[in-house]
């Protein structure tokens, strides 16, 4: 019996993938462009649209999941570059979360060895790493100073040398906001590798919505997003994630994101979810240069810096709000745009540690645009709005801040009782 592609129930199929959202892409190619997997190999394997039509052909049964498809699945970095610029909207994103959550849950056998690819205790150990262990902030940190200390020592890559985060503690001010009970204007969401590693940026952010004359706060938990756990495929995980960080701002008041690949994540809570608790959370959802710059001024000095900005994936080609961080920065600094459209950096969360060949690729072309137009000059920052980006650039040799951290630097400094509002 033939079935029309809209009448296959989602599941019932290898990958349990949505016909429609399938059979939306046209092939058109469009999309090669923009794809930096596609650029740094030249093969339509490693292409929206040829890894589509992998999806369609092991969807129908005409191709087994072997190594070969695993592998082209895994290649993505899920910058989502294509979805910006299919001019049928085609949900890439669903698509790849969707292949590689049936990926996880059953990892394939490889021919070579006549055993599963990823063992069982491999995918405990993954399951565990992505599931409670985000949530430990004392382990964050620990590892964070593992790699400070192995950097000093020189016990580690040279690549990874520069990655070291910094480690300053969070503004005690703003733990205590949550502390005593009391709801503030704003909630900041600091997350966990962020948090752990990259407090000074979150010190920053406070700072800067404080200048707005708003009260900010934070979870009484340590809190994870979820993204990494989607991107490998563990949804159930992702999931989890989700409902905890729903439960742990509780009222009406906007989140505010200063990672963009967690702002991204906290946005399509409503479709991870698939609830109107999570679609409510989701849209009280902003990037926090989104939300400066919505009819908010900042009191800023002219500081004659010169800034390339580099448009985080999530931020650009997800959140669509990457303008938002001209805004904020523009009446400060003198920004400088690379001649790239916007093209990955190879970070993609995990993505460097999984795929270091694909990676160190893909950022050598984008080190490539940004030395094109200086940023490779003394003097010269790079503004990147994610962690992930913040550890690849860094990687490659150039100066990276975060841009509330260049707007906390800008602020003219305001009278005590503006900051106690």
């Amino acid at each position: 019996m033939i079935t029309s592609p809209g009448s296959t129930p989602p599941g019932s199929t290898p990958l349990g993938l949505d016909p429609d959202e399938l059979v939306a892409c046209v092939s058109c190619g469009l999309c090669l462009p923009h794809c930096p997997t596609y650029r740094v190999t030249g093969l339509e394997i490693a292409s929206p649209r040829g890894r589509i039509t992998a999806m369609r052909t092991v969807e129908s049964g005409l191709a087994p999941i072997d190594e070969a498809f695993t592998a082209a699945m895994h290649a993505c970095v899920q910058c989502r570059g294509c979805e910006a610029a299919c001019p049928s909207g085609v949900a890439f994103g669903h698509l790849i979360e969707g292949t590689r959550a049936r990926l996880a849950a059953n990892e394939p056998t490889d021919p070579n060895r006549g055993r599963r690819s990823v063992s069982r205790v491999q995918r405990l150990v993954r399951r565990a790493l992505l599931g409670r262990a985000l949530t430990w902030s004392w382990l964050l940190r620990l590892s964070g100073w593992g790699l400070v200390i192995g950097r000093v020592l020189h016990v580690i890559p040279r690549r990874l040398r520069s990655t070291a985060p910094n480690l300053r503690p969070f503004d005690v001010r703003v733990r205590s906001t949550i502390e005593r009970g009391g709801r503030p204007d704003v909630w900041l969401f600091t997350g966990c590798v962020m948090d752990a590693w990259m407090g000074a940026t979150h010190n920053a952010a406070a700072q800067a919505i404080r200048a707005t004359g708003t009260t900010v706060g934070r979870a009484e938990r340590n809190v994870c997003c979820g993204a990494l756990a989607l991107h490998a495929g563990e949804q159930d995980l992702a999931r989890n994630h989700a409902r905890r960080v729903v439960a742990a701002f509780p009222g009406a008041a906007p989140i505010v994101v200063d990672a963009a690949g967690c702002g991204a994540a906290l946005k399509e809570y409503g479709d991870l979810l698939d609830d109107a608790s999570a679609r409510a959370f989701s849209a009280r959802v902003y990037d926090v240069h989104e939300w400066l710059a919505s009819e908010r001024s900042l009191p800023l000095r002219t500081t004659g810096t010169t800034v390339v900005v580099h448009d985080a994936c999530h931020l650009r080609h997800v959140q669509r709000c990457h303008t938002a961080v001209r805004s904020v920065l523009g009446g400060a600094y003198d920004l400088v745009e690379p001649a790239d459209e916007g093209m990955c950096c190879g970070a993609g969360g995990a993505y460097a540690a999984t795929q270091p060949e694909l990676a160190g690729a893909i950022g050598e072309r984008k080190a490539a645009a940004l030395r094109a137009v200086g940023a490779d000059r003394p003097g010269v920052v790079v503004a990147s709005a994610n962690p992930g980006c913040t550890i690849q650039l860094r990687a490659l040799g150039f100066e990276v801040r975060h841009p509330v951290e260049l707007l906390a630097d800008a602020l003219i400094p305001q009278p005590a009782e503006h900051e106690s509002r």
